[in-house]
């Protein structure tokens, strides 16, 4: 009740979010006409241009207000700072009669002081007025969008026909100059643009006010005092550690099996080969920072042009939803598999249903990869693009009927593990351990249902507050919540915790990441053209973010001490070191790394950079990626033949993905963030996203230093799928049926009745 609790609040106070931030959206204006009266744009305009930057996947080619894909310009950024450009370039001609560039010095800071007050004095309404400048650089910039989205530009990576038609991209530079207008003119009332005057341009005299720097020293007391607060509440509570001396731990070869959880191994088999495929378009990725126009010379070899086959975006948006399914892949497994481990209970026809679910799930992954592909190549006709092909926006790109597909297996997944833990769910309380399971299973589904909450049509405003419930509540609230348990779990099953041991630290730590987890997805808020109340509320529960990490780094530590003093002939040992992997990484990725980008004044700066590419990879592979490996090498452990196990190559895989981890950001990843933050800092953001940024010598010289740990990477990533493969070939059979013990069910629930009889339907 007490979880339940604070989940409820939480969505009551983020419902109230919505509710202001609908009433405080920037709206389109119906119309933007010239000095002359003659029409400009229309909100129709903008709005099928944000169809086009939908559609055509360009939010996984560049970024708009910060989101999205960091390879390309953030066009926002790019939109204002070309139609600054523009403006001067007009103002020399109608003042000077010559180009601005030569003029002397007092006469540009003359004109630079005339366009910096024009821009800032714009003003919201259903009707707006350009001036004279401001049309002549809105079809400027329009013009330079056809020629670079339509036309191509394979020196800055895009391919010709990135958008189909000139009207599209000028419909799609109509809807980039939208949010460039949004960001530099002020919401009715206050003195900041709609953005908080992201992003940073001293030309168009948008800087970092005084509220962002308020409460970035305000996180950073709070980040102290909640360290403190952290460590005494540890020692205060005194949560129960892992203890391996004096306990009988269950041998696997001791373990009966049920054919739902033999069933459960062919997710770990699906995962790890997605987990593969991920890497190889890492890779990829990297090298198109080095080479944008192709492939280690294979244009001009043989004729493959892979920019026209798997350019960017594709591979891009591949990736990254590759990322999400292979780690939930495994989760799902891990879920259907613990439950009869703990209970010895396999429910009438549950290997059947297991079976579905596999398919389902290989339905809906080759649909949803394969409309991506389709959809960005202009197959489907009318809504088809969103429903079927790409819905286009970050994590969430696969289209909707395929969304939907997901949703129904999340809670078809929850169904079965429900049935699986049905003798726990009878006879425990609601705070047991197979109850948080469930609610996390199902917390999975009802944030995902966010996703439903948007269309093409919705204000991107508004669609950036849906989408981040999705992506943010995922990772940093619910994620978060199934880590605990689905570790406690495991301790459990193990006998290295008790299970009353371990409902009360799920409870004492789910508490905390949901009650900060939850808000604290508006730190996203803050230059997205939401309400400035955004910013306060972002500062305190990002910072308190910090806090459940702290724990679950100690209960790493924990769960290390426990391994070491189970002696050498502790089975699990393997699996425990990626689940104490997956604390620590998640501690470094997502708390130090996550807290430093999450700063509002670092984040005004920072925001959309390769800092943010480090929290990614440090906090989605580091923290999830190795807790999936974990549970599928104690799943391996125990359905593979005791006589068949070798740990070799697991141990090489662990290393190998731990240190090109590591070396990807040390030697890479970090170092080019924080080299954008200072030219973001000195030269304003746009700087700081453009090509000639990237295209360095010591930028370059750095992309080059991210091979080492990308192959790492890859060569791990193979060596853990060549394992599981292995592994499999080597399977036990199901046993639970030709007993009424179980050495796992019959600790837990003490004396019991007789198992019932598992299914046969394998």
């Amino acid at each position: 009740m007490f979880l339940a609790t604070i989940f409820v609040v939480n969505l009551v106070v983020m419902g109230g979010g919505a509710w202001l931030s609908y009433e405080n959206e920037p709206e389109i204006p119906h119309t933007i006409v010239g000095p002359d009266g003659e029409t400009v744009a229309t909100s129709d305009d903008v709005q099928s241009g944000k169809a086009v930057f939908q559609e055509n996947g360009l939010m996984n080619q560049g970024s708009m207000l910060g989101r999205g894909s960091y390879y390309d310009v953030d066009y926002t950024a790019d939109t204002l700072e070309l139609k600054t450009d523009y403006m001067r370039d007009y103002y020399a001609q109608e003042t000077y009669e010559t180009a601005y560039e030569d003029l002397e010095t007092p006469e540009q800071a003359a004109i630079d002081e005339t366009v910096r007050q024009e821009l800032q004095s714009s003003t919201h309404g259903e009707h707006v007025e350009y001036s004279a400048a401001e049309t002549y650089a809105h079809e400027q910039v329009r013009q330079d969008y056809v020629e670079t989205y339509h036309e191509g530009d394979r020196e800055r990576g895009i391919q010709e026909g990135l958008i189909p038609t000139e009207e599209e991209a000028e419909q799609f530079a109509d809807f980039a100059l939208w949010t460039a207008w949004i960001s530099h003119t002020d919401r009715p009332g206050t003195d900041v643009s709609f953005t908080n005057d992201f992003p940073y341009s001293p030309a168009a005299g948008n800087d970092a006010g005084g509220a962002v720097m308020t409460w970035s020293v305000i996180a950073m007391v709070l980040l102290v005092a909640g360290a403190g607060i952290a460590i005494w509440l540890y020692q205060a509570v005194e949560l129960p550690e892992p203890e391996a001396g004096g306990v009988s731990i269950p041998h696997p070869k001791e373990i009966d099996l049920t054919p739902s959880q033999l069933l459960s191994t062919r997710f770990i088999l699906i995962g790890a080969v997605l987990f593969v495929l991920q890497t190889f378009l890492g890779g990829l990725l990297a090298h198109y920072y080095i080479e944008r126009d192709g492939f280690f010379g294979l244009r001009e070899l043989i004729g493959f042009d892979i920019l026209q086959w798997l350019p960017w975006s594709i591979a891009r948006t591949w990736h990254v939803d590759l990322g999400v399914l292979w780690i939930a892949t495994m989760w799902l497994g891990a879920g259907l598999f613990l439950a009869p481990l703990l209970t010895g209970h396999e429910p009438r026809k549950q290997a059947l249903y297991v079976k579905g679910l596999i398919g389902a799930l290989l339905v809906v992954a080759v649909g949803g990869l394969a409309g991506i592909w389709l959809g960005i190549n202009n197959v489907f006709d009318g809504q088809l693009w969103w429903l079927l092909g790409n819905e286009g926006l970050e994590y969430v790109e696969i289209g909707r009927i395929w969304q939907a597909g997901l949703l129904v297996g999340f809670l078809g997944w929850t169904a079965l593990v429900a049935r699986g833990f049905k003798p726990l769910l009878d006879r425990e309380p609601h705070y047991g351990l197979a109850h948080m399971i469930v609610y996390a299973g199902g917390s999975i589904g009802l944030l995902f249902m966010a996703g439903f909450l948007y269309t093409p049509e919705t204000n991107f405003v508004m669609t950036e507050f849906w989408r981040w419930w999705v992506v943010h509540m995922w990772v940093e609230g619910v994620f978060e919540f199934f880590i605990i348990v689905v570790i406690a779990l495991t301790l459990v099953s193990m006998n290295l915790l008790t299970k009353k041991s371990a409902e009360k630290a799920v409870i004492f730590q789910a508490a905390l990441v949901m009650g900060s987890g939850i808000i604290g997805v508006s730190h996203h808020y803050w230059w997205a053209g939401l309400p400035e109340v955004w910013l306060p509320i972002g500062s305190v529960f990002s910072t308190l973010e910090f806090i459940p990490l702290l724990f679950i780094l100690y209960e790493a530590l924990g769960q290390y001490r426990a391994m070491d003093s189970a002696g050498t002939d502790f089975p699990y040992r393997m699996a425990f070191y990626f689940i104490v992997a997956s604390s620590v990484w998640n501690f470094f990725g997502a708390g130090v790394i996550g807290f430093f980008i999450n700063l509002p004044v670092i984040s005004y700066f920072e925001s959309g950079t390769y800092l943010t590419v480090a929290h990614a990879h440090g906090a989605m592979f580091g923290a999830f990626g190795f807790l999936a490996m974990g549970m599928a090498v104690y799943i391996l452990r125990v359905t593979t033949r005791n006589t068949h196990w070798s740990e070799r190559r697991l141990r090489w895989s662990f290393w190998l993905c731990n240190l090109g981890l590591a070396v990807m950001l040390v030697l890479s990843l970090l170092p080019v963030g924080l080299l954008q933050l200072e030219t973001a800092f000195t030269q304003g953001y746009a700087a700081s996203r453009s090509l000639e940024f990237y295209n360095g010598g010591l930028i370059q010289t750095l992309f080059w230093l991210r091979m080492p740990g990308d192959t790492l990477l890859i060569l791990g990533a193979i060596l853990f799928a060549w394992d599981v493969v292995a592994k499999l070939l080597f399977q036990r059979k199901a046993t639970a049926e030709e007993t009424s013990g179980h050495v796992i069910a019959d600790r837990i629930f003490g004396d019991r009745s007789p198992a019932d009889p598992v299914s046969d339907d394998d």
